[in-house]
């Protein structure tokens, strides 16, 4: 087995720690091994979708002054069938958005949500 070596800042040390605990792991390492499988099931999914798809797109993104995901909603507006944003603390935006689309453009916007790195959670609940 490899050892790799990584930073985490004290926020991801906090939430390793509370994976560890929570499925009551051994050590650390089983911890970065179970969030590993869990974002690879999570790919998976999202491969494994085909032609059209409908279901709900919630984010939540850090900085509500930041346009970055109303650009993102621009370029996508033909996909968003309905969109709530709300407003959460500390500046932090919870954004609801009915998509109907292809599987390749569900695949592409959520990439870019995700590639931005401004959203600190994504998920696609399909319907």
């Amino acid at each position: 087995m490899a050892i790799v070596s990584i930073s985490l800042s004290d926020e991801n040390l906090r939430l390793l720690d509370k994976i560890q605990e929570t499925y009551a792991l051994k050590g650390r390492s089983d911890a970065v091994r179970t969030a590993l499988n869990s974002a690879a099931s999570e790919m998976q999914d999202m491969e494994d979708l085909e032609g059209n798809v409908e279901g709900v797109l919630i984010t939540i993104r850090r900085d509500h002054a930041d346009p970055w995901m109303s650009l993102i909603q621009a370029k996508y507006v033909g996909s968003i069938k309905t969109q709530l944003h709300s407003h959460l603390k500390n500046k932090k935006c919870l954004e609801v958005m009915i998509i109907s689309c292809t599987a390749d453009e569900l695949r592409s916007m959520m990439h870019e949500i995700q590639g931005s790195g401004k959203a600190d959670y994504v998920r696609f609940v399909r319907s």
